[in-house]
């Protein structure tokens, strides 16, 4: 490919709306292009690395034995009704209705549609095991699509679906695409690690996240150095040895704290550790309004107390609700005196952190009133204790005890043991051996292909640009005549280009009439991970000057080492840093 003819818009400054590495450096490197919130134009150089991706996804898919399919991005809604989650998904899920009014939906997932196929074309126990695969544009209706290709609405997704006899086989096809996964994000060229996950609304009974090393990852790893234990900080369970020591009276008294709502500020004004205050926080659900008690250092876990509930939606009740419901304003919430009242707040959930029969600050119901010295199970009631904070690092292992720690990842795989859940539903059955009807064990399985792209971006850049794994790289090398004006240069580069591009190897020759400054510059943002520079030195002495994209240094070698240097790139990528953490 020429540099002259290829379109490759870079920019010189960082576009203001970037907010991450990869978002700001695929605008600038010239590989997408916003056309509205979440929703992007993949430009030639972005679209030949999310090529890359998938012909990795499809290799190692075919590989673990799975077969491909093309499922349509538009869905009836008869089908997501029949699953029951036309309603559970909420406003994510992006509804239309075509010219006879008839409900569709833009898929955000197939769990749906591939039940229905197998329902409708596997009849028998010889027909199983299956797995099927497929690589599609989705929807979802983010609330607030931001980070580039990391979350936008419209996407590329590779999700498989297994299809089993029994548990036993469906562990079988769960475990072969773990092994698959870690071959994928290997030959991706990522550092990564697998933690156990939440199923969210896809369900099942057990999930795990792939999850790209990243200082910029929206998500926390909670692990342990001790016993491997690892996962996601919404999934995590963890313990703390004991409660912050703090002076309390001797019985319950009501203290003024004008002004202090906050956690910190009335922990400062009485100055006692915000460990020892108790957080009451006012939730609402699809059916009724519910009160949530934790310490006040620590966060709800929002996906265990959801899990807990039962509950489709879960939200925050509002100030208004919080004044009828309490009788006193948000920030002032307690539990001594609160009723459990139909239509009012009907259950009381106290988070298994908070110690019985000691005490504790709270909130009076009351504007700028706390009591202090309230002792837990004596002055309110401790009947339904969970587990309900977020872990988070130096609480301690519960398997070994050891002291968790924190990473960020980015989620980029995700995979689900299913069970049931759909085929029981939908009626997907086989006949087994005794001629009884029995419903197909699942599993799903998916890969965000341009996330993936992205977190390459988020795990390997520097001040300059983009440093592409070579296995995602849009060329494998640049050539770069440093000055086309110049016959002689020109010639060895045109040379150089027909060499490697007969040998098999993507190459990009920059032909353009620019300083060698400015295309240094563009190949280094572009993150090519060979480049080789024709210049007037090394023509004179008939060597070729070679660089990795990584490494500080150049070097001259022989034009006819040049095809063995390029295809020793992959290599030395491998041995500059650990794939899996």
């Amino acid at each position: 490919m020429r540099f002259s003819k290829f379109l490759c818009p870079t920019l010189r400054e960082d576009p203001s709306e970037a907010e991450t590495a990869s978002h700001r450096l695929m605008l600038r490197g010239g590989m997408i292009r916003q056309v509205a919130s979440g929703i992007y134009t993949l430009l030639p150089l972005g679209l030949r690395v999310i090529r890359k991706v998938e012909t990795i996804v499809r290799e190692e898919m075919s590989r673990a034995g799975a077969q491909e399919v093309f499922m349509p991005a538009v869905l009836p809604a008869e089908l997501w009704k029949e699953s029951g989650r036309w309603d559970v998904m909420g406003k994510e899920l992006l509804r239309i209705k075509d010219r006879n009014e008839r409900e569709f939906c833009f898929g955000p997932t197939h769990e749906e549609i591939i039940t229905d196929l197998v329902r409708r074309e596997i009849r028998s126990y010889r027909d199983l095991p299956r797995n099927f695969f497929q690589i599609q544009t989705k929807f979802r209706d983010e609330v607030r699509p931001r980070f580039g290709l990391m979350r936008c609405r419209e996407f590329t997704m590779k999700d498989a679906y297994s299809f089993d006899i029994n548990e036993e086989g469906a562990k079988a096809s769960y475990d072969q695409m773990y092994e698959a996964y870690h071959r994928i994000f290997s030959r991706c060229g990522l550092r990564f690690s697998v933690v156990d996950a939440d199923s969210g609304n896809i369900g099942g009974s057990q999930s795990q996240e792939f999850m790209v090393l990243a200082d910029s990852g929206e998500d926390e790893i909670i692990r342990c150095p001790g016993c491997g234990y690892s996962a996601n900080s919404e999934k995590a369970d963890g313990v703390i040895s004991k409660i912050p020591e703090a002076k309390m009276p001797n019985q319950m008294e009501k203290r003024e704290t004008p002004g202090k709502s906050t956690v910190s500020d009335v922990a400062s004004f009485l100055e006692v550790p915000e460990g020892r205050l108790i957080k009451t926080l006012i939730y609402k659900t699809d059916t009724m309004y519910l009160a949530v008690l934790l310490p006040g250092d620590r966060e709800v876990n929002e996906i265990k107390l959801k899990s807990a509930l039962q509950a489709q939606h879960l939200g925050l009740a509002s100030a208004q609700e919080i004044q009828e419901l309490t009788g006193g304003p948000l920030g002032f919430s307690g539990p001594v005196g609160l009723k459990i009242e139909k239509g009012k707040i009907e259950r009381i959930l106290v988070d298994g952190l908070i110690e019985k029969d000691e005490s504790y600050v709270v909130g009076a119901n009351e504007k700028d009133v706390h009591l202090v010295g309230v002792v837990a199970g004596k002055d309110f009631s401790m009947q339904e204790v969970l587990d309900l904070h977020r872990t988070r690092e130096g609480d301690q292992c519960v398997k070994c005890q050891a002291v968790l720690q924190s990473d960020r990842g980015i989620e980029v795989g995700h995979i689900f043991r299913l069970g049931t859940k759909y085929s029981e539903i939908m009626q997907a059955t086989f006949s087994d051996p005794k001629g009884e009807l029995k419903p197909s064990i699942m599993g799903c399985y998916g890969i965000g292909i341009g996330r993936t792209a992205a977190a390459a971006i988020e795990q390997n850049h520097d001040a300059r640009g983009v440093i592409f794994p070579p296995s995602l790289a849009p060329f494998d090398v640049a050539v770069i005549p440093v000055q086309v004006t110049n016959e002689d240069l020109k010639r060895e580069g045109e040379r150089l280009y027909a060499l490697l591009a007969d040998s098999g190897l993507d190459v990009l020759l920059d032909d353009r009439e620019e300083s060698a400054g400015a295309k240094f510059k563009d190949l280094d943002l572009m993150g090519i991970p060979g480049k080789i520079t024709v210049g007037k030195k090394g023509l004179a002495q008939g060597k070729v000057e070679v660089k990795m994209r990584w490494q500080e240094e150049s070097q001259f070698i022989d034009p006819s080492e040049l095809v063995d240097w390029v295809r020793s790139i992959p290599q030395a990528w491998d041995t500059r840093s650990s794939k899996v953490a």
